[in-house]
């Protein structure tokens, strides 16, 4: 071998090696632009892996709260002496609570049970005296419908009144007739275990028919459109309605086992109590299924695609009835833009309803408004849903 024949080898290896690297380049390139591009025109993907980021950051940064401020407080002053109500001035100037002043148990209870107040504080007849003797009693009635929100609003009047009792003892140097000795007597309504699972389970009820039904039936129709089945049947003389019934019958009756499976465990495995009527409960449930397999009919029907409508349900019906709806806090404790946008969701009326149907009972005021909306959202959906198919028919 010559000395040439290692030095053109050499070279030829070099150049092999300089192309290869050259072809690679060009062709990641060309992959890397036709990616982007193809991200660009997937307005539906642009959209979640950019604005769905901002929304939970929006959401928990400012939505997300645990803590209780300006928590409505029934105050029944049946002893009006000057001495009872230096005792309840404190809870005036909280940030935590806001105490109305009723004339009477009767009316506090109405408000209770009606979700005007989280609690009641009753100052009796013989407070005063009883004062004087160092063994006063105050009554607070919590609703433990929301029991960490019940513990927190129990902790903000023991520690209102605890600070007055102790600027009278100061005042009287610390005798002890003369400061008396203030015991606050707690009484839980609607939860008087304190068990969060009585709050929880009610909740999880709503989430697993939203999950059932916006998410599945969300791909029904746009599973059609990409099959190219849908066409063969606009050529029949079957209607828009007729499609819609048709396709949310079969997951009314897997919402409805659903359902049933979610009350058979609230009962036997987390015991929690249904003082409300069993009847009206599942009623109110299917009402709000039908609600939400035609939501995600009209989303189905508006997107045309599967993957795409599943996202759009995802965001339109799971997540806010997870984060807006209740199940996770308290939405008074929220800012007012955020409590208006849980309003529009008929997840919002359903949690409210069917948590008060069992813990509270049949307070019929809440059923007859939550029955409304959720009956003017189903007639909505329907036509809305109706209309869309009948547009593709054109």
């Amino acid at each position: 071998m010559t000395a040439r024949e290692p030095a053109s080898h050499a070279s030829a290896c070099k150049g092999s090696a300089s192309s290869y690297a050259s072809g690679f380049y060009r062709r990641f390139l060309a992959l890397l632009r036709k990616e982007v591009r193809q991200v660009l025109r997937d307005k539906s993907n642009l959209a979640v892996g950019l604005l769905l980021p901002v929304a939970l950051i929006l959401l928990f940064g400012y939505g997300l709260s645990f803590d209780v401020k300006h928590a409505p407080l029934a105050v029944v002053m049946e002893d009006q002496s000057p001495t009872a109500r230096e005792a309840v001035d404190g809870l005036r100037g909280s940030e935590y609570l806001a105490p109305m002043f009723v004339s009477d148990m009767n009316e506090a209870q109405r408000m209770m049970r009606s979700g005007s107040v989280d609690g009641i504080l009753r100052v009796p007849m013989d407070f005063s005296r009883r004062l004087n003797h160092g063994d006063a009693r105050l009554q607070l009635i919590l609703n433990g419908v929301d029991s960490n929100s019940a513990s927190t609003i129990e902790g903000y009047v023991n520690g209102a009144i605890g600070v007055w009792a102790q600027r009278r003892a100061d005042r009287s140097g610390n005798k002890p007739l003369a400061s008396g000795g203030v015991e606050v007597v707690q009484r839980m309504w609607f939860n008087e275990a304190g068990e969060s699972r009585w709050y929880l389970v009610p909740g999880l009820i709503v989430l697993v028919l939203t999950l059932v039904g916006a998410f599945l039936t969300s791909l029904l129709i746009a599973r059609e459109w990409e099959r190219g089945t849908l066409e063969s049947l606009f050529v029949t003389p079957v209607r828009p309605l007729e499609i819609v019934l048709s396709k949310i019958a079969p997951y009314l009756v897997i919402g409805a086992i659903d359902l049933l499976m979610c009350l058979l465990a609230s009962h036997f495995l987390f015991h929690v109590p249904v003082r409300g009527s069993l009847v009206i409960i599942v009623m109110v449930s299917m009402l709000y299924l039908v609600v939400l397999l035609l939501l995600g009919l009209f989303i189905s029907a508006v997107v045309r695609n599967q993957f795409q409508a599943s996202q759009v349900a995802l965001l339109a019906s799971f997540m806010p009835a997870l984060m807006l709806s209740g199940f996770v806090f308290d939405l008074r404790n929220t800012p007012v833009f955020i409590q208006i946008i849980s309003q529009v969701l008929p997840a919002t009326h359903f949690m409210a309803l069917i948590k008060t149907l069992f813990l509270a009972g049949n307070h019929w005021p809440t059923i007859m408004w939550s029955v409304g909306v959720l009956t003017l959202y189903a007639v909505v959906l329907t036509i809305a849903t109706r209309a869309q198919l009948r547009k593709t028919l054109e």
